[in-house]
């Protein structure tokens, strides 16, 4: 019988042609995820990992750093993927349940070696490789595996991702298979480590994963390739109550990222915030609603959403990302959030102190979302004139249903260079978007530049 990552394989290695909008979408979500990577180089939790392999990074590499130098694509993978996910503005991949390109991106990254060139369009290509993989593997475990309080950016999208590399790698099927079943054995990351630096950093160690599994793996080491679905594999043993199983698994002639997408972020804060704080900005606009007026605000989400926000009182920056009383306050008294607005200085502001406590939060029931993949997420205002007002946002701003226009995109892209402290140019937005016309991603001086050099703005 031919397991689940044999018949992943073969589909990765079957799909030799993509259409223009996948190739557009997926350069799209990569630099975005550049974007994020530079917006988040200078985080303290990427400076913690720049010190605790300090020797390393100094000894050098051939893998370059988002934060300047060379270390080895183990590393780099590391402290990319991290800088990448370590503002939570990087992107959403909901068949994965992952932040799928903030694991993929840096790790394909980390392989373009000096002495391993690829065009931009392969890369783009093993990008989708990688993504599709993730859906697959999260098609059997999703949504069960991440309700059950498994972090999927670091399991789910670890194994996706190193079938990317692996693709980059030029690895073979049994290469491929090799790659992920290894990887299935790196698999961790607990969602109760939501709202600390470990959160970020579960997306760096599946970088890394991804990236030494697939390397292990064309270095002739492999695992049995029926892990996903085998007594005492991955199913089995991360896949929840409720997981289904991969028996209803099919492909489609279009590839996920056109029938899916990916969501880009607009609000650089969990996930989990967005359909929420979308919603009340459509109140706010709709209705011209003033702070003073409103006596409270409802929200009702999923599960999985209201454990994820767990800091209705955030102490820290880290937190502020993780509670739906300071996302929706400040989204609702500034009309829009910003990477400024996550800083120690800026959460304690009284104006939005004073607003959180009239904010409350709910969940959807088990039995309400038994069987259903995805509900929307409702805002009730009550005004202090007896009106009710209520909105409901099944998706966010940035998805493939409410996409985010190429302008919006250059100006989250020109907010993650200026936190980023590069200087300030859309010259390097238009650049980038032009990856598929890179001819060697690895000795292409001027796109290294685009992404690495520091520049006081």
């Amino acid at each position: 019988m031919v397991t689940i990552l044999r018949t992943i394989a073969q589909q990765l290695l079957s799909r030799t042609t993509f259409s223009t909008l996948a190739i557009e979408r997926a350069s799209d979500a990569v630099v975005d995820t550049i974007g994020c990577m530079i917006a988040g180089s200078g985080d303290e939790s990427v400076a913690a990992l720049t010190r605790a392999f300090d020797g390393e990074i100094a000894g050098g590499g051939q893998a370059r750093l988002i934060t300047g130098g060379l270390a080895s694509p183990s590393l780099a993978a590391l402290i990319n993927a991290t800088a990448a996910h370590a503002l939570d503005f990087d992107d959403n991949f909901h068949p994965a349940r992952a932040h799928a390109s903030a694991v993929l991106v840096p790790a394909l990254l980390a392989v373009l070696t000096s002495g391993r060139g690829t065009s931009g369009r392969r890369f783009l290509e093993a990008y989708l490789a990688g993504l599709e993989a993730q859906a697959a593997v999260g098609f059997g475990v999703n949504p069960s595996h991440y309700n059950r309080g498994w972090h999927a950016t670091a399991t789910v999208g670890s194994i996706g991702a190193a079938a990317g590399v692996a693709r980059l790698l030029g690895a073979d099927e049994n290469g491929l298979v090799a790659a992920m079943s290894l990887a299935t054995s790196f698999a961790c990351g607990p969602k109760g480590q939501f709202g600390t630096a470990a959160k970020p950093l579960h997306a760096g160690i599946a970088a890394r994963n991804a990236v030494d599994a697939a390397r292990m793996a064309l270095a002739g080491l492999s695992g049995r390739p029926d892990i996903l679905e085998r007594p005492q594999g991955f199913l089995d043993l991360f896949g929840g109550d409720d997981a289904r199983g991969w028996e209803g698994l099919t492909f489609e002639q279009e590839h996920i990222i056109e029938s899916r997408g990916v969501v880009t972020k607009r609000h650089p804060c969990c996930a989990s915030t967005h359909r929420a704080i979308d919603a009340l900005l459509d109140l706010k606009q709709e209705h011209r609603l003033l702070a003073d007026d409103i006596a409270g605000i409802e929200t009702k989400v999923g599960i999985s959403a209201a454990r994820n926000l767990a800091y209705p009182d955030p102490a820290d920056e880290m937190q502020a990302r993780f509670s739906m009383q300071y996302c929706l306050a400040t989204a609702f008294l500034k009309g829009c959030l910003s990477l400024s607005d996550f800083t120690r200085q800026q959460i304690g502001r009284p104006e939005i102190r004073e607003f959180m406590p009239r904010i409350d939060m709910q969940s959807y029931s088990a039995d309400e979302e038994k069987g259903v993949e995805r509900l929307p997420h409702v805002v009730t205002v009550m005004m202090r004139d007896g009106r009710i007002l209520k909105k409901s946002r099944l998706h966010a701003k940035g998805s493939r249903e409410a996409p985010m226009s190429v302008d919006e995109r250059q100006v989250k892209f020109m907010d993650c260079l200026r936190w980023g402290n590069r200087s300030v140019s859309d010259a390097s937005f238009r650049q980038l978007r032009k990856l598929a016309e890179f001819e060697n991603l690895s000795g292409d001086g001027s796109f290294w530049s685009l992404i690495t050099d520091r520049q006081s703005p």
